[in-house]
């Protein structure tokens, strides 16, 4: 019995002591307006948020710089939940915090994430609100930042029935597919954008009349508007939605000053029928795929004053059909892995999934004054069927620069052969971003058939191709002289 009460006795002393070690802690804080906190960013700000869509989660960091800890009286959102902000303090949720200790030569996280509501308006909005941190009496603050932005919103499978025109009053915002039904007429004016969530569509029946305007292009991507990392934006990354398709009962199609980034694929034609117009391409970019930029079965497509680049794939697949490329440079850098597909293939048939042959003659494919390049050692494959005749596989470049081995055949004139242009930037260090107009000792300079550039007088960015006096360049940028 005697035994059990020393024990007892020795517990309830250890216990003392830890209560009074713990009572202690209170009074080891630094104290004083001297102490107080430091902060990764005295502000925190988000990109343009789309209404009723979360942001992503951001973060700052709060320091204690001393020997000694702190304690924090108070940690408040000075907007409760009216901003829309939300913060999660060292793993606990909510608008406001009473004493949170900070170690000494410690710091804690602070994330925040917000959720814009809809302000009816077509114009971005600004929200702002506050953390404020109170210790040992003295007030800090972080302030939040962000953009709200009113969206038409496509969710759900939406599908343009009739004849429609798209406002550019406010962007849309496609969470799964748009869809333009057969016999269905839809215009976008100019400067229209559209941002498209992951693996998003847009499926094109019908016609898609997209005609902007240097000043105001088209704008399809995908809807994150945040960087992955520090200098690397998501609208730089491909893969992040799907891509426009167009189905083979689909024609008349016009695409002028437009921009198409990021997507899985680019352009892709379903087998068609090359005796109408399925695409009418003009000053536009389509860059930054996973798969082929353009794709196309037996179609009729004509392009001028266009960058395609950059893709996992090849840049541009043309199997049978009618084709016309006027002043358009097609250049492969991707960054974001090897590959091996040239930038340009040229073909007359498909081998289906049943391993048989089909043919789809190839009945023209011009390129005039035109660039073909990239990082492979051979950016042209032509494949012909065995056995077919000139008028199934009908093919002529003129005054281009291909990348390639040289052809030594009729179909080629004035062609420069196996090199590369010089660019203004080509993504060097891995920058992933690339201007593929022409430096001031690019091989393209002065090289571009006359004739037909008198057909198309101005470049994709509105320069004149008539007044230099060294004549056109050949691809789709006419080079600027830099200035500093």
């Amino acid at each position: 019995m005697k035994k059990g009460f020393v024990s007892i006795f020795i517990i309830l002393v250890i216990l003392a002591q830890l209560v009074s070690s713990c009572d202690g802690l209170d009074e080891n804080y630094a104290t004083g307006s001297n102490y107080t906190l430091r902060f990764s960013s005295d502000t925190l700000s988000f990109d343009t948020i789309f209404s009723t869509v979360g942001s992503t989660t951001k973060q700052f960091m709060v320091y204690n710089n001393f020997d000694k800890p702190l304690n924090i009286q108070s940690i408040e959102l000075t907007g409760g939940e009216k901003t829309g902000f939300r913060i999660n303090v060292d793993g606990l949720k909510g608008t406001t915090f009473e004493n949170v200790e900070v170690r000494a030569k410690d710091s804690m996280f602070v994330f925040v994430e917000v959720t814009v509501n809809p302000n009816g308006a077509d114009q971005p909005l600004l929200i702002e609100d506050s953390v404020i941190f109170t210790t040992n009496g003295v007030r800090q603050a972080v302030k939040l930042q962000a953009y709200g932005q009113d969206v038409v919103l496509c969710k759900g499978g939406t599908i343009l029935n009739s004849d429609t025109l798209l406002s550019a009053k406010r962007p849309y915002l496609v969470y799964d597919s748009l869809v333009i039904s057969q016999n269905a007429t839809v215009t976008v004016e100019k400067g229209a954008r559209f941002y498209l969530h992951d693996k998003a569509t847009i499926l094109v029946h019908g016609t898609l009349i997209a005609q902007g305007k240097q000043s105001a292009p088209i704008l399809f991507r995908g809807d994150r508007l945040d960087n992955l990392l520090n200098n690397l934006p998501y609208n730089l990354i491909p893969a992040q939605w799907g891509g426009i398709y167009f189905s083979s009962q689909s024609f008349g199609n016009i695409m002028e000053h437009v921009i198409v980034s990021n997507g899985t694929s680019g352009l892709t034609f379903d087998k068609s029928t090359p005796e109408k117009s399925k695409l009418l391409i003009s000053n536009s970019q389509i860059t930054n795929t996973d798969g082929y930029l353009l794709s196309s079965i037996n179609c009729n497509i004509e392009a001028y004053n266009c960058e395609f680049s950059n893709a996992g794939d090849g840049v541009t697949l043309l199997i049978g059909g009618r084709y016309n490329f006027t002043h358009c440079t097609l250049a492969n850098y991707f960054s974001f892995g090897a590959r091996t597909i040239p930038t340009l293939i040229l073909s007359n048939n498909l081998t289906d999934k049943e391993a048989k042959v089909i043919l789809y003659p190839l009945l023209q494919a011009n390129f005039q004054n035109s660039i073909i390049d990239g990082n492979l050692s051979g950016e042209l494959a032509l494949y012909s069927q065995e056995g077919s005749s000139s008028n199934e596989f009908n093919y002529r470049f003129t005054n281009c620069l291909i990348k390639s081995k040289e052809e030594t055949n009729a179909n080629f004139t004035g062609t420069l052969w196996g090199t590369s242009p010089s660019y203004r930037l080509s993504g060097e260090a891995g920058d992933y971003r690339y201007d593929f107009r022409p430096d001031s000792v690019s091989i393209v300079k002065g090289k571009a058939d006359r004739t037909i550039a008198q057909k198309y007088p101005t470049d994709r960015n509105g320069v004149s191709r008539l007044t230099d006096s060294d004549g056109p360049d050949i691809g789709a940028y006419e080079y600027v002289r830099e200035t500093n």
